[in-house]
């Protein structure tokens, strides 16, 4: 989440100075922190699209709902969590600490699914949640043996669902996709040269992602 990625950086700080190229890698890791692109899509998707007719009541209702569901309800339970365990930040990244926060986030993820499909939003609403919950369950699954990138698997899901849209709603995403390309290979190179990952699991959190938010939003 984003503030257990400030927290991060903060322990970081305190342990030793960092660089300022560290301080804008870790400043994007947190911007483009993997928990917020469902909150992203659904800001494109009413600024940039037909859908930008909207009431605005409209608008931010369906933004809190996914502001409470996928930032909120995963930060309070994940916070608590570690509380409970007296973990600190870095030893809850870690690979086998990663599966009850993994399994908290997909449990809020799918409340807000579930009340999507009862309050009848429209598909390519309920699509976006579905690749995020399709992409939180495999990377729960590669995690029981490897340490994939989850940073890299958001931002491929961005990449992902960005094409599918362009399908959907018959737009060019090319300058999107240059700029949204640029951003991953400036995380991914990120997560590499601090020694977060490796470049396998940079790849393949990457290749991960972006499957989930294609076969989510086109498949699913």
């Amino acid at each position: 989440m984003i503030m257990e990625e400030k927290e991060n950086i903060q322990e970081t700080v305190k342990a030793h100075p960092i660089s300022a190229m560290e301080w804008v890698s870790r400043t994007l890791s947190t911007i483009f922190n993997p928990f917020l692109v469902p909150l992203y899509a659904f800001v494109l998707l009413f600024t940039f699209t037909y859908l930008n007719i909207m009431p605005l009541q409209y608008v931010v209702f369906v933004l809190s709902m996914v502001v409470t569901f996928t930032l909120v309800a995963p930060w309070l339970f994940i916070s608590l969590y570690k509380w409970l365990n007296k973990w600190t930040m870095k030893e809850l990244s870690g690979r086998k600490q990663r599966f009850i926060p993994y399994l908290l986030m997909m449990m809020s993820y799918s409340t807000c699914l579930i009340l999507m499909y009862r309050m009848h939003f429209p598909y390519y609403f309920c699509s976006i949640i579905v690749a995020a919950l399709l992409c939180l369950f495999v990377c729960t699954l590669f995690n029981l043996r490897w340490r994939i990138s989850i940073h890299m698997a958001g931002c491929g899901m961005f990449i992902g669902g960005l094409l599918a849209y362009s399908l959907l709603l018959f737009f060019n995403p090319v300058w999107w996709l240059c700029g949204f390309i640029l951003l991953a290979g400036i995380q991914g190179t990120a997560r590499i040269t601090y020694h977060q990952h490796t470049l396998l699991e940079v790849i393949i959190g990457f290749l991960v992602g972006m499957f989930c938010g294609i076969t989510g939003i086109l498949f699913i």
